[in-house]
């Protein structure tokens, strides 16, 4: 999109491809992020929170809370 305009090919030229140096170095340490610490991998359900009872309907105690 912006290859096309004059400008950008000014700037790169002046000053370097810096989105292509970001998503570069983004996947680098994405890549080291993967090496360092694998997904987490759960089978089990998720557990719903508890809910308020004088609450409407999905709306969850926030953390800490005391259900009473």
């Amino acid at each position: 999109m912006f290859q096309e305009a004059p400008i950008y090919r000014q700037l790169v030229a002046e000053r370097g491809d810096i989105p292509a140096q970001v998503r570069g170095e983004a996947e680098r340490i994405k890549s080291d992020l993967r090496r360092v610490m694998p997904p987490l991998r759960t089978s089990a359900p998720a557990v719903a929170e508890p809910v308020w009872s004088g609450a409407p309907a999905g709306l969850a105690l926030p953390p800490g809370a005391q259900q009473g």
